[in-house]
């Protein structure tokens, strides 16, 4: 059995360190490597982006969560372990199989599993949601009856989605938010700020077993006051056009060339903006690490090459 040897703490395994929407995965490795703990991080290729966290003194493992063998190998000898995936239409194999191997490996003292806010308002016979919706829910399931030291994260919708990568292109190529929202109203959360509770949970578990922390941005707001508030970020005003669901499908998010589950996903996503969904506040930020989530301006200020063509 490997310890840290700063903390006496066994190593944490990160899946989906080399991710790439938001790199939720990689940041939570960097944030635990701060505090001097010992991280493995099991990787799909190694690659540069497998080199660049070598570099950092994490131990890189290549495998695939599909895999028990796989899975089992990365789990040996960890004490603490968090499941992150992008979206996939493998995503239902891979978390079931990495919990039946950690069910079996039978030692770890925590298991954080990335879910989304929308599973909370799903039960089984639940219809209007996304394939990858139904996979979460389900897995949120599976863990539940696993007898897993679980820990459930729920964001909302994250501002490095797909979703909002059409609305960063559109203000940089004419100023505007080209969204078929109409007055819905919405809180996204920024990955930084999801990695920041999943490194709080990992790194000090024993408060967090069995709970359930559903995260959103500081403010639930319609599309106008999200322009104004993007506005003064960039000193420049910047317009809402409001477009046909349909429109938008057809034009802006096809621009985007995702995969066929993606598309689904995000299509679905859209929708429900429109059902009012996405219409959430929650204070899961605040309880965990004791701040509240940044805001778009925020964003907007960190990231101002999005903006710009």
């Amino acid at each position: 059995m490997v310890y840290s040897p700063e903390t006496g703490v066994r190593p944490i395994l990160v899946t989906g360190a080399a991710g790439s929407v938001g790199a939720v995965g990689r940041t939570v490795v960097q944030g635990l490597r701060r505090r001097g703990l010992q991280v493995r991080a099991l990787v799909r290729r190694d690659d540069d982006r497998a080199q660049a966290l070598r570099a950092t003194g994490v131990e890189v493992v290549v495998g695939d969560l599909t895999c028990a063998r796989d899975v089992a190998d990365a789990l040996d000898g960890c004490g603490r372990m968090y499941f992150g995936m992008a979206v996939s239409d493998q995503y239902l194999l891979a978390a079931v199989t990495t919990a039946a191997v950690a069910r079996a490996y039978g030692r770890l003292e925590a298991f954080v599993n990335m879910s989304q806010l929308t599973v909370s308002e799903m039960d089984s016979t639940s219809g209007s949601e996304s394939h990858q919706h139904r996979q979460q829910w389900l897995v949120e399931q599976v863990l539940d009856w696993s007898g897993l030291p679980v820990v459930q994260v729920r964001p909302t919708v994250f501002m490095e989605n797909p979703l909002f990568q059409t609305v960063f292109s559109s203000i940089a190529k004419d100023g505007v938010i080209r969204w078929p929202f109409g007055e819905a109203r919405t809180s996204p959360i920024a990955a930084d700020d999801v990695a920041a509770v999943v490194e709080e949970i990992l790194a000090d578990p024993a408060g967090h077993i069995g709970r359930s922390y559903e995260l959103t941005g500081p403010r639930s707001q319609d599309v106008v006051a999200l322009a104004a508030e993007i506005s003064d970020a960039l000193h420049r005003t910047i317009g809402y056009t409001a477009v046909p669901l349909q429109e938008w499908l057809d034009n802006d998010l096809a621009a985007l060339e995702l995969p066929a589950h993606v598309r689904q996903h995000i299509s679905t996503m859209a929708g429900l903006h429109l059902d009012g969904r996405y219409d959430r506040q929650a204070e899961g930020m605040a309880e965990v690490t004791g701040r509240s989530a940044e805001g778009v301006a925020d964003f907007v200020r960190k990231n101002p090459a999005l903006f710009t063509r």
